[in-house]
């Protein structure tokens, strides 16, 4: 049989497993009911990031003080703000921010971390000291404290929240993916395709970033939740998202002056929040198990 034929047949080999495994993992998110409900969750807030804003009937940004501070009603269905912006309106546009934040923010943190934590983890000895160092170095600050000091010096923007956010990611993806690549590149298979004469840019992106995917999908899903609770708290301290934006970390500092008196104000975007993270995280757990190869189908 010729090299072309055994090419063509260990490629479909590879593209059969590759779909079984893809197939079990399926299967195994299935039967977890709280992943599933995590992410129906997502996709629902997804479309309605989309398309909400289309459908809403109030102007997000108008202020009207003959209408302010009013509860829900049949006209505001989650009531007005201390402007008399309808609540409603601004959760839906602010979804979009939201979910704009909490996705750009991460990838911004695994465009970086993934190819720090690979070649560390694949050529080790200097660079790898190097690039753990780094690592050790944003791991040493609370990722609060140092998302408030970059957008601190870099101003108050949701641009300078994804920075902030991002940078805030690379040490989690730069870790998993070292010790990922390590297993993997310690494995028979990538020997013998190292002693055929492969180079390490065939092999790392071949054969190594294909096995570590199932751990940077699981880090990048739990990382959502924590970006977007922390772009909140951003927006909260002002230093996120500034007003009349209807971001919700905003609309629920703005809305703690009337907690007492109009509850409505900081409760609904409170648990906007509160929502989102749960999803994500419920979803990324069922990731996790998911890919766990000892899980039972």
């Amino acid at each position: 049989m010729s090299d072309l034929a055994h090419g063509t047949q260990d490629a479909q080999v590879q593209a059969v497993k590759g779909s079984s495994n893809w197939y079990l993992i399926y299967k195994r998110l299935k039967k977890n009911k709280t992943a599933l409900i995590g992410g129906y969750l997502i996709f629902f807030f997804i479309i309605v990031a989309l398309i909400g804003p289309l459908f809403t009937v109030h102007d997000p940004l108008r202020v009207d003080y003959s209408t302010r501070l009013l509860p829900p009603s049949s006209d505001f269905w989650l009531g007005t703000d201390h402007n008399g912006r309808d609540i409603f309106t601004r959760l839906i546009h602010g979804m979009s921010i939201t979910l704009y934040i909490g996705f750009l923010s991460v990838f911004v943190g695994m465009v970086i971390g993934v190819p720090m934590g690979i070649l560390s983890g694949y050529y080790g000895k200097l660079l790898d000291t190097i690039i753990m160092r780094i690592v050790d170095v944003l791991l040493a600050f609370p990722g609060i404290l140092l998302a408030i000091a970059l957008v601190s010096v870099l101003g108050g923007s949701i641009n300078n929240v994804i920075i902030a956010v991002g940078v805030f990611s690379i040490p989690g993806f730069a870790r998993i993916v070292r010790g990922t690549t390590l297993a993997v590149s310690k494995l028979e298979y990538i020997e013998a395709v190292r002693a055929l004469g492969a180079s390490d840019l065939r092999i790392i992106f071949l054969h190594i970033l294909p096995n570590i995917v199932s751990p940077i999908i699981v880090q990048a899903t739990i990382r959502i939740a924590i970006a977007i609770l922390i772009a909140s708290g951003l927006s909260f301290l002002g230093l996120g998202a500034q007003p009349p934006i209807p971001e919700w970390g905003a609309m629920l500092s703005q809305g703690r002056s009337y907690m007492f008196d109009h509850p409505h104000v900081a409760l609904f975007p409170g648990l906007a929040i509160v929502t989102v993270v749960l999803a994500f995280n419920l979803f990324g757990d069922g990731l996790r198990d998911a890919f766990d190869p000892r899980t039972r189908v």
